[in-house]
């Protein structure tokens, strides 16, 4: 394992009442309610917000990535993360795919960009080897 040997950030939740309760962080900038998924009840989930923070970070690794190609990443790059919650022999999981669009981006750079932030992206980091990941080029 991987010592972080200059910490840049910290966040901070205060999260009570589980899959039905209420996340904020310690500067206030998030403030959610939590709502199992698929109940329809009102909130997001944690696999919602897993996504979107996954997602954001790695198009800051694709950025890394291109820029070490001399390249720019497209103003609508994006990527559509799914992140599903299941179970095999009774045990819960997770597995996901970042559907990553990035338009006018000939696909063979795409997929080196994208193969180099999964290498760079602290998310992948986290998850490589752990949960099943599909990357794909859409």
């Amino acid at each position: 394992m991987s010592m972080i040997e200059n910490v840049l950030y910290t966040g901070r939740t205060h999260t009570t009442g589980g899959r039905e309760g209420f996340a904020h962080s310690d500067d206030a900038a998030l403030d959610v309610k939590l709502s199992p998924p698929g109940s329809g009840k009102p909130g997001t989930n944690p696999e919602q917000l897993f996504a979107a923070g996954w997602s954001a970070c790695f198009i800051g690794a694709m950025t890394r990535a291109a820029g070490k190609r001399q390249l720019r990443l497209p103003a609508d790059t994006a990527v559509d993360a799914e992140v599903d919650l299941g179970t095999t022999e009774g045990e819960f999981f997770l597995q996901a795919r970042l559907n990553i669009s990035l338009p006018g981006i000939e696909p063979d750079t795409a997929r080196s960009i994208i193969e180099d932030a999964h290498q760079i992206c602290p998310y992948s980091k986290a998850t490589r080897g752990n949960i099943n990941v599909q990357l794909n080029l859409v």
